[in-house]
Formats: C-alpha cells, sequence, structure tokens
C-alpha cells in the first residue's frame, strides 16, 4: 500500500520555515533598524503557524512513512510552544533596547528553534527526534550568549553548549542502542520488536540513554547541573522562552517515545521516570530555599516543576498524559507572568536587579506589580483556588488512580517545602523594609501581558471543564 504524498502536515514547520528565511534576508540587508518590524512578524508568523493547525487534512496522524506524526497530541504541543514563543518576543525589545543589546536576530533565532521543537513534538522515529531536538537546541546556544559583551552570557552560552553536546552524545548512544538490538528507529517498530521478543540487557541500556538525554533538555534531576548557571547568564527574556517553551517540546517528546516506542517497556521506564520525578522535585524544592538570585531560583524552580509533571507520565495511563498537558498549559502561563514581572525589576537608572532583597517594600512603591508578584507565587506554590493548585492536583490524581499513592504523597510533601521559597519572596514584598524603589516607567504591551496572564491565574478554575476536554482529546491520540 503506498502512501500519498501531501505537505498539509507539516503546513505549521512550512509556515514558520517561510517566515524565518525571509526574516533572515530583511535582517540581513536591512540590519537591526528592522528589529521591531521582524519582530512582530515573527509574531505573526507563529500565529498563522497555529490556525493552520486547524486546516482540513493537516492532522493527518502518521505521516512520511512514519517520520512524523501529525496528530491532536503534537498540535496541542505545538500551541503551547507557539504562544510561549510569541510571548518572549513581545517581552524582549525593551530589555535589549535599554542595554543597547537589540538585534533583529533574536526573533528569527526563536523561530528557529521552534521549527525544531515543532518537529520533536511530532517525532515518529528516533532520527526525527534528534534532527528536531539539534535544529531547538543550535538555536538555544545562540541565544543564551545572545548579548556578546556580557560575560555572563557569553558563559550561559558556553557552559550550555559544551554541556548540551555531552548530552546529544549521551542520546545518540542511547538511539544507536535501540536501533541496534531492535533493529528498528520507527517508534511504532521499536515497540513491536519489544513486544515480540520482549526487553534485552540492550535495549534496557538504550532506554536508559535515550531517557538521560531527553532529561538534559528538560532539566530534570541529574541532569539539570547546567540550568541555574544558563538561566541567570542568559538575557531575561531568553530565560523566559528557555523556561517556557522548549520544557514542553522536551516533555511532550518525552511522554510520545514512553507511550509509543517504550510502551511494552512500560515497567522499567516507569522506573527511571519515578526517580527522575522524586529527585526533581525535591532537589528543585531544597535547592532553591537559599538562593538569593530570582532567576536562580526560578531555574530551581522550573526543575520543580518538571518534577511533577513527570509524576503525570509515571502513571503511565491516558489520565495521567492529560495531566501532564494540563500542568504544562498551566506551568506556560505562570511562568511567563513570574518572568515578565522579573522585566519589571530595574532600579531608578533602568539598569536590571535580579537580587530577591531588591523586592523589599515593592507593595508600597509599586502596589500593583507587587500584586502580580505574589499571584503567580502562590500559584507556583499550588495555593488554592488559583490555578497553580488545579495542576498539581491533577498529576497527583493520575498517581493514585494508577495505584502510585506514595509517589504522590511525596510529592505533596515536597511541595509543601518548594512553597516555602515562594512564600518567602511574598513575605519579602510586602512585610521586609522598603529597599531603593524600582524604576516606574513600564510598557504598555507588557503592562497588558502581565494583566491578562495573572487574571488567568486567579480565574483560570473556569477553564478546567475546556483544559480538561482538550487535554484528554490530545492524550486519547497517543492510545
Amino acid at each position: 500500500m503506498t502512501e500519498t504524498f501531501t505537505m498539509l502536515p507539516v503546513l505549521p514547520e512550512l509556515v514558520l520555515i517561510a517566515f524565518a528565511l525571509v526574516l533572515l534576508v530583511v535582517t540581513a540587508y536591512v540590519g537591526d533598524r528592522a528589529n521591531h518590524a521582524v519582530s512582530w512578524l515573527s509574531v505573526l508568523g507563529l500565529a498563522i503557524a497555529g490556525v493552520s493547525l486547524a486546516c482540513p487534512g493537516v492532522l493527518a496522524g502518521n505521516v512520511m512513512g512514519g517520520l512524523f506524526r501529525a496528530d491532536a497530541f503534537s498540535a496541542y504541543a505545538k500551541v503551547l510552544i507557539y504562544v510561549a514563543a510569541a510571548a518572549s518576543i513581545v517581552i524582549a525589545p525593551r530589555f535589549f533596547n535599554r542595554d543597547g543589546a537589540a538585534r533583529a536576530e533574536y526573533p528569527v533565532l526563536i523561530l528557529l528553534a521552534c521549527i525544531g521543537m515543532s518537529i520533536m513534538v511530532s517525532a515518529g522515529d528516533l532520527l526525527t527526534l534528534y534532527v528536531g531536538l539539534e535544529l531547538n537546541s543550535l538555536a538555544a546556544y545562540v541565544l543564551a550568549s545572545f548579548m556578546r559583551q556580557d560575560e555572563r552570557s557569553a558563559e550561559a552560552g558556553l557552559k550550555y553548549f559544551v554541556l548540551g553536546g555531552l548530552a546529544s552524545g549521551i542520546l545518540l548512544y542511547g538511539i544507536s542502542l535501540l536501533y541496534g538490538f531492535s533493529g528498528a528507529t520507527g517508534f511504532d517498530a521499536i515497540a513491536s520488536a519489544i513486544h515480540t521478543g520482549g526487553l534485552n540487557k540492550g535495549e534496557i541500556f538504550g532506554l536508559v540513554f535515550v531517557l538521560a538525554g531527553l532529561s538534559f533538555k528538560m532539566s530534570a534531576v541529574p541532569f539539570h547541573m547546567w540550568t541555574p548557571d544558563v538561566y541567570e547568564g542568559a538575557p531575561t527574556p531568553v530565560t523566559a522562552f528557555f523556561a517556557s517553551a522548549p520544557k514542553v517540546a522536551a516533555l511532550a517528546l518525552t511522554v510520545r517515545v514512553a507511550i509509543e516506542a517504550l510502551g511494552p517497556a512500560g515497567m522499567a521506564w516507569q522506573q527511571v521516570v519515578i526517580f527522575i520525578a522524586l529527585a526533581s522535585i525535591v532537589l528543585g524544592a531544597v535547592a532553591a530555599i537559599g538562593q538569593t538570585n530570582i532567576k536562580r531560583l526560578l531555574a530551581y524552580s522550573s526543575i520543580n516543576n518538571v518534577g511533577f509533571a513527570l509524576i503525570g507520565l509515571a502513571a503511565g495511563t491516558q489520565e495521567g498524559v492529560a495531566a501532564v498537558l494540563s500542568y504544562l498549559t498551566i506551568y506556560i502561563i505562570m511562568t511567563v507572568g513570574t518572568f515578565m514581572c522579573v522585566l519589571q525589576m530595574r532600579d531608578a537608572e533602568g539598569k536590571p536587579v535580579e537580587s530577591i532583597a531588591s523586592l523589599s517594600g515593592l507593595s508600597q512603591s509599586r502596589p500593583g506589580l507587587a500584586a502580580a508578584f505574589a499571584i503567580f507565587m502562590f500559584s507556583l506554590a499550588g495555593i488554592p483556588p488559583l490555578f497553580g493548585f488545579w495542576a498539581k492536583f491533577l498529576v497527583f490524581d493520575a498517581a493514585v488512580g494508577a495505584g502510585l499513592t506514595g509517589l504522590a504523597a511525596i510529592g505533596i510533601a515536597a511541595s509543601v517545602i518548594g512553597a516555602f521559597y515562594y512564600l518567602k519572596i511574598v513575605k519579602t514584598i510586602y512585610f521586609d523594609p522598603p529597599a531603593e524603589p524600582y524604576e516606574a516607567k513600564q510598557s504598555n504591551i507588557e503592562y497588558a501581558l502581565l494583566t491578562l496572564t495573572a487574571g488567568v491565574i486567579v480565574i483560570g478554575y473556569l477553564f478546567n471543564p475546556l483544559l480538561d476536554r482538550a487535554s484528554a482529546a490530545a492524550a486519547a491520540a497517543l492510545f
């Protein structure tokens, strides 16, 4: 039976490629004067790519000989990626303009990274997986060191590149083992080989190395070592991007690999995922307590949140996958909103400030910003009835439903520890003696986005029925 060739399933990727290439040529000829136009055109490209997912024929299932999956699961993840990427572009100009580092290449690099992430979440083969992951990584290395004159940014880019290369080697070794012992690179073929012949030692080692490589990409313990340094050193808009879109792509890819390629080996990968989840939750909670830099604290917070999301995957059920998708949706809103607050941390001269102590007395000088900060911190801590509580409830409920009550109990206990450092920030904002006031100037666009995200976190429970139906439909595509 021959497969009909069509380009419709890759329409979102083609849209992004077209915008990226055209805008790259524009930046080459016009230069940084085109920064404003290129940024908004990039956002337009992301919007068109997202809308194209609703076109008839785009969600065609397995295409290109099984190399590419155009299904509801990938579509859901792509929407989250595009929204996070667009927000990272919109909030960037004011930051870079103040520091004289505005470059028209920034939104183009974001688009290129999004192309890689789109391929990642639609991968149906180990080769497609690696191509998408590396395309995303190459753009990310440049973004981390985007402020070339800043030593911290250059150091962040170098660390990310070196450790990312190591992780890619680990991932490739795992891919080679899976291919060598199963005789296939397609997810369906690997699952069939494991189901037919059982899980041999070579496939077990391949499974472990593949999960290790993917753990680096989603900054899960024990492959998290790059995260605090890169988050602190990279420009804040780039950090916001790293903490949102690539996290969604890496977690969605891990879910697809675990369920589709390694489904028959559930007992084997489940143990690995449980260990990674618990280690990420505990280390993310404990290590953040002593942090004095807000971006480093948020780095450990992202590690902590990855652990919670992995609890849903550890369940190995359709409900668990749906919980992961819902968690990622809410996590994107909380993370983007938090980093928009961090972008407002500037002294009276307009220079970025990153120390948590500088938030002292913010409730008196910038009550609106203080309220937004508090909302996001309470939500990240999982305080009901804010939206962040629902995210944690879903993954814990999925774990209990799968018989992993102990895992859920440890996660709940660790979330109490993590709540300490979130509430510590709220205490600093509202109860500590005032520090030097922040700059009062604020972009209207940033203010509108900040208000919108904070509002969603407060009334997000109203969207629970819609979120549950959408995530359940997306998760069903893997089962």
